[in-house]
């Protein structure tokens, strides 16, 4: 086995992949397993370590895909189980990883075991597997409690009995079409051992757990009070099921297990990362803060203070397939991000966003640990906000009765090449339209458009990433701060290196004893203009 203090995920580059949106092989408007094959050699370009791909699984699509209905097989949009066994032997024959998504909290309403509990009825084994109850009210036609959906609306939906009457309630913590499974079941925690088992054997180098903090619940099911969700939050007991989950990784070589965990509470969140659990964990905080000096460092000291005493590396995240885009967030009044307001529709200077996104990448690419960066973001793309009402498929959408507009936005279509849609996303000779409409206007941000420009933003990423793989200061290990002006970061990563970050409103100095390696946009007089950023050497 690998040591684990030189492991590939302490310090990789991991790009995001949302299989659907990437690249269409077959020319049916949908991204496949063949779109992205076809199109390894320009991520081994853009210089990435691994890709981590959502869901591929067999899907009724209510959610993306995070609604699965076989977790030992690919959905035929995407292709079949031998496209995904050729895509990870070649993949690794360019050198690059591979990471899946695993979806334990809930399955689909489709799912075998789901549709056998609803056949068997009150009391049955099957309905064991989830959480079942009768509701309250005299009738039992109120929920069993007030818990709601993370995606709007009651946590509960009442089923209908063989004989048409009205039955019981089972829990969904996201969409009706997601059940939530019970991990007091062995069954359901034998059978997750074994889900893991089957990837690994596969070849895959990794595993991204969704909503990984969520799986276990209070069996007494309490309502909330005041907002509180400790009853299906971060409890003590999900850390057994990853404790089990770790001897499973244990048993291949050098494989990595990945959290997606959302939470507050810093020193909480490394409990995720001991040694005999997770190996890394997604760094929202990171993500959500707003282009702040003094906000940013405080949530980079956090995130290393809270790592450290575990002695787990850090990630540091811009987008992913679930936000709004950080070009759009950078050039709004509040640049903050909150998954309780994405603020579509407000205004953004996306001229100022791109110039601080660029900055953010340098950034991001120099702290300490691992960077993942999410399709589309090394071209610069933006959040799509005025996608027509009857083409959105986010049950985010429906679920909130159209007041938040959810994460379309962000999953449209890459543009590879062409000035018109759809950008070289589907073959020439395809007939169908791409699933989301793309904008007019990715005719200029396309990447054959870029791959040209020396200043593009597929230049800087490329530039960046290549320097990241030769400089042996990047990736793991530590950094210290250095002395900079007020709305400046500056650190060093040992003794040749140095990040340099202007977030204030005027040009700052820079240390003329340095040579500059790379900055997001160009010098002046050798001062660093505003929302830029510059490596030193």
């Amino acid at each position: 086995m690998a040591d684990e203090l030189t492991s590939w995920w302490r310090g990789a580059v991991i790009y995001e992949i949302y299989v659907r949106s990437f690249a269409d092989g077959n020319g049916d408007g949908i991204g496949d397993l063949d779109g992205v094959r076809a199109h390894l050699g320009y991520l081994a370009d853009l210089g990435i370590d691994a890709l981590w791909f959502t869901p591929w699984y067999p899907s009724p699509m209510a959610d993306g895909g995070y609604d699965v209905a076989d977790y030992r097989d690919v959905a035929p949009m995407f292709g079949t189980l031998a496209d995904a066994e050729k895509l990870i032997d070649e993949a690794h024959g360019f050198g690059i990883r591979i990471i899946v998504d695993v979806v334990p909290n809930h399955c689909s309403d489709e799912h075998p075991w789901f549709q056998r509990a609803l056949a068997a009825g009150p009391g049955s084994p099957e309905r064991d597997l989830f959480w079942f109850r009768p509701g309250r009210g005299e009738h039992g036609e109120l929920p069993p409690n007030n818990w709601q959906s993370i995606f709007g609306g009651d946590a509960w939906t009442r089923t209908t009995n063989a004989d048409g009457t009205a039955g019981e309630w089972y829990l969904h913590l996201f969409a009706p079409e997601q059940p939530d499974l019970n991990w007091n079941s062995l069954l359901v925690r034998n059978e997750f051992e074994d889900i893991l088992r089957f990837w690994f054997d596969r070849g895959v180098d990794g595993v991204r757990i969704d909503s990984a903090a969520l799986l276990v619940k209070d069996a007494a099911l309490p309502d909330q009070v005041g907002g509180s969700e400790a009853a299906f939050v971060d409890r003590d007991d999900v850390h057994d099921i990853y404790r089990a989950w770790r001897r499973v990784a244990a048993e291949y070589p050098d494989r990595a297990l990945i959290g997606e965990i959302w939470l507050p509470d810093t020193e909480r969140f490394a409990r995720y990362l001991r040694a005999d659990e997770l190996h890394v964990a997604f760094n929202f905080d990171f993500l959500c803060c707003a282009w702040d000096a003094e906000k940013l460092r405080a949530v980079v000291d956090e995130t290393l203070n809270a790592h450290q005493p575990v002695g787990a590396p850090a990630t540091w995240v811009l987008s992913n397939h679930d936000v709004v885009r950080h070009v759009t967030r950078y050039g709004r009044a509040d640049t903050s991000f909150s998954m309780a307001d994405r603020r579509i529709g407000e205004p953004s200077d996306l001229v100022l966003g791109e110039r601080r996104a660029r900055a953010a990448a340098l950034l991001t690419l120099a702290l300490p640990g691992g960077t993942y960066i999410y399709q589309g973001e090394e071209i610069g793309l933006a959040e799509v906000e005025d996608l027509p009402d009857d083409v959105r498929q986010d049950p985010i959408w429906t679920r909130t009765h159209h007041t938040d507009a959810g994460r379309d936005g962000c999953r449209v279509p890459l543009p590879w090449s062409g000035t018109e849609s759809p950008f070289g996303f589907s073959p020439e000779q395809a007939t169908a339209a791409p699933w989301l409409p793309q904008p007019a206007s990715w005719a200029t941000r396309t990447v054959r458009a870029q791959a040209a420009d020396p200043s593009s933003m597929l230049a800087l990423y490329r530039d960046a990433l290549r320097l990241r793989r030769s400089l042996c200061e990047l990736g793991d290990g530590p950094m210290h701060w250095l002395p900079a002006e007020p709305g400046v970061l500056a650190f060093a990563r040992g003794d040749g290196f140095a990040c340099v970050v202007n977030l204030s409103d005027r040009p700052v100095a820079l240390p003329r004893d340095r040579t500059p390696l790379l900055s997001s946009d160009p010098l002046i007089d050798w001062a660093l203009p505003p929302d830029t950023a510059v490596w030193l050497c």
